[in-house]
């Protein structure tokens, strides 16, 4: 057997290793094992390892020309047949695929139980979320009913617990406040001067409002869904998410001092309103209602010792012990019993009708109002009900399609409209309870919907009583995982400063600007923060491993080292109008020379050079004349002789004008973090070629994308002087070429038997 050697890199030290031909045929033969990858660039009639530009590439591999569809290949795969109904059925309504196969005796036991543990979690959350939007305490319960049990039918996460949540309440409650303030109905009492506010006439127009808003939301969800636009919500990048939500809770805090400290205050909206909010707080404390105070510190002091033990005693535990519950529960009692309203002036829920509504139409004519804070609505609930649902898929190998959740979420919410719900999201608190309790699909969604109907039907009038000072102090407590957000601080400020600053700028803008346009302010910062990163990319040098065809950035590895003659360039980023400037003068700066000074000194020369030859052609021609004059006779020829002897002059150099010539005779622009150009950066692209042809150096590009090299023809880049044969599949077929060199030939592998 011939044994040849090969030099093998090793990746993770960047060693080199001397490999035989015999332990390459063995290793190939186990799982795992190193493969030699024997690559040819040649066509047929030429030498073996010759280097192939573009040009070349095309002409052997013979590239496709673009395909074209048609009209009626569209209408093709457009037309209707079973397969594809049923397709499209199964993917719409993803309960017809999961549910046939469900697996009843592992499952439903533990979803039964679940749904049991979170319906009890959705009770008291659903009527503080409720309070916290403004709205009366069924809606809660409403749209801890429908949206869940609509969910069931089109969501494909197995893990999400979706219905109210405080982000989203809050963001809800500051457009009833703007839109419908309790100013609007205030009456005169028993035709005294004494006015109050007629809260029926007040719920009544919020809860109209509050349903055209998610009936609104729930239709760019589906839009968005339909359209494939799921990727929308990457715009929101974690940093941004939770620095908004953290923000949020900080909003939700404020607005909920009110009933702990037990005082009336005015709705404010708009810009800094939150801090309009807490200044007014602060002077009104010497009002502070004391019963109403001790309520909420006893509740809030239960509820925090109780959630605490369920966190930490969880393992043991059958399921959490739902506090919550047992706190309204308990409240409800004490405050019928002792008549805490009355006697105390403690405020309370109020009546809360039993039954289902009828479906209402949402009022159209609020759509032009409330178009931006729906879709604000919608964004936003999608972003964190998708990203637990990626967190729970992921932990349980199953797959979420980004998609579908958008459009189950917008059914949900724009159906849930019609039955007076507002908008809802996915709760992380309570899907990991749903999670932790033996939930593995969303039947356990259904039977805590169920849980809920019971309560709207029977159980809910019994809550009249209840203060609203325990769902208050429901709803503090409850914020405590998102305040835990603010530890992102450390942890992003020592792996990535500009994800800090995003986090920073978002939770700033979201408490001075409010919800709605704090959301948008903090969108447009982190797309600019993209922006500049492109702008200001790494720009580098690369040089040639030792004994290696890898090339690495001279300035961060000590055995990288320059190619003699020729400058490898590198950005980190793509190229396009916004840094193409840049990368044009870090080019230009990196090779060394001023390559701008260079040209106009070249072109000074050159000038007064012309100026030479036109003074010498003078001299000539009048040297010629003052000859012909002096001849004696005619027809005598004078014959001058020129030292070119008709031949053209050679074109001037830079040594020949006496000017400093660069070190290096070619520039490789490495492209393959190139994934698009557009028409300036081409044309700063024609501008870099022809400038380092002024200064005699010759400029290729290596790792160029197809289509990027698409993009290039389309643009007119290419033309007699600048051709596909200047472009390399890699750097190190640009040095060969550069260099002359050629490919070394295959080894010839053989074995004895």
């Amino acid at each position: 057997m011939c044994c040849s050697t090969y030099r093998v890199l090793d990746w993770a030290g960047w060693s080199r290793k001397v490999v035989s031909t015999k332990a390459v045929l063995q290793s190939a033969a186990e799982p795992g094992a190193m493969a030699a990858e024997m690559v040819l660039n040649r066509r047929p009639g030429q030498p073996h390892g010759e280097v192939l530009s573009e040009a070349d590439l095309e002409e052997l591999a013979q590239r496709k020309p673009p395909s074209k569809t048609s009209t009626r290949d569209c209408l093709r795969k457009a037309r209707c047949s079973a397969s594809t109904a049923k397709s499209l059925l199964f993917r719409f309504l993803p309960v017809l695929r999961w549910l046939p196969r469900y697996p009843v005796k592992d499952w439903l036991l533990g979803d039964i139980a679940s749904g049991f543990s979170v319906g009890i979690m959705h009770l008291p959350q659903g009527l503080a979320y409720a309070l916290l939007a403004g709205l009366p305490p069924v809606t809660g319960l409403y749209s801890s009913f429908y949206p869940v049990f609509l969910y069931f039918f089109f969501g494909t996460s197995r893990h999400n617990s979706v219905g109210p949540f405080a982000v989203i309440s809050v963001m809800i409650g500051s457009v009833t406040d703007s839109l419908v303030p309790s100013e609007d109905f205030m009456e005169f009492i028993n035709g005294t001067n004494v006015t109050a506010v007629n809260e029926a006439q007040r719920d009544a127009a919020r809860v109209e409002l509050v349903a055209t808003i998610t009936v609104l939301s729930g239709i760019f969800q589906v839009a968005l869904g339909l359209l494939q636009f799921g990727f929308v919500v990457t715009y929101l990048s974690d940093p941004l998410v939770r620095g908004y939500t953290t923000a949020a809770s900080v909003h939700v805090l404020i607005s909920q001092l009110k009933n702990v400290f037990g005082v009336s205050l005015g709705e404010h909206s708009g810009p800094l309103s939150l801090f309009v909010t807490f200044i007014e707080i602060c002077k009104k404390l010497p009002e502070t209602n004391v019963g109403t105070l001790v309520t909420a510190i006893i509740a809030m002091v239960a509820i925090f010792i109780v959630k605490e033990l369920n966190h930490k005693f969880s393992a043991k535990l059958p399921m959490p012990i739902p506090i919550e519950l047992i706190t309204i529960i308990i409240s409800t009692g004490i405050s019928y019993g002792v008549n805490l309203n009355s006697k105390y002036g403690i405020s309370v829920v109020g009546n809360i009708p039993s039954g289902l509504k009828p479906p209402v139409v949402p009022n159209a004519s609020y759509f032009g109002q409330v178009v931006g804070n729906a879709f604000a609505i919608a964004v936003v609930g999608y972003a964190i009900c998708i990203s637990l649902g990626k967190i729970f898929a992921l932990k349980h190998g199953y797959k979420v399609d980004s998609n579908q959740e958008l459009i189950a979420l917008g059914l949900s919410n724009f159906l849930g409209g019609f039955f007076q719900c507002f908008a809802i999201s996915c709760s992380m608190s309570r899907s990991l309870v749903q999670e932790s309790t033996g939930g593995n699909s969303q039947v356990a969604g259904v039977i805590s919907s169920l849980v809920i109907l019971v309560t709207i039907l029977k159980i809910g009038e019994l809550f009249h009583d209840l203060p609203k000072a325990i769902l208050s102090a429901i709803i503090i407590i409850n914020l405590k995982g998102m305040f835990k957000q603010f530890t992102d601080l450390r942890t992003l400020w020592k792996s990535n400063r500009v994800d800090l600053m995003v986090w920073v700028v978002t939770f700033i803008a979201t408490l001075l600007l409010n919800l709605d346009i704090g959301l948008g302010a903090s969108v447009a910062f982190a797309l600019l923060t993209v922006i500049f990163r492109t702008q200001l990319p790494h720009y580098s040098i690369l040089g040639r491993v030792t004994d290696t065809d890898v090339y690495k950035d001279v300035a961060e590895y000590k055995k990288a080292h320059e190619v003699p003659g020729i400058k490898i360039f590198r950005s980190s980023s793509t190229i396009y109008f916004a840094n193409v400037e840049m990368y044009s003068d870090a080019l230009k700066k990196k090779s060394g020379i001023n390559v701008d000074r260079l040209i106009e000194k070249k072109k000074k020369a050159l000038k007064k050079l012309k100026k030479q030859q036109k003074k010498a052609e003078k001299e000539k021609a009048k040297r010629k004349k003052d000859t012909e004059a002096e001849c004696n006779g005619p027809g005598v020829a004078v014959i001058e002789l020129s030292g070119e002897e008709g031949g053209t002059p050679a074109e001037p150099t830079l040594r020949s004008l006496g000017l400093p010539q660069p070190d290096f005779h070619a520039v490789i622009l490495d492209f393959s973090p190139v994934n698009f150009v557009d028409t300036v950066s081409i044309k700063i692209l024609k501008n870099i070629f022809r400038d380092f042809h002024e200064i005699e150096v010759d400029v290729f590009v290596a790792s160029c994308p197809a289509s990027v090299l698409a993009q290039l023809e389309r643009g007119n880049f290419f033309s007699s002087t600048i051709t596909k044969h200047c472009f390399f599949p890699s750097v190190n077929d640009a040095v060969l070429h550069i260099n002359g060199g050629t490919r070394p030939a295959p080894a010839n592998l053989s074995t004895k038997m």
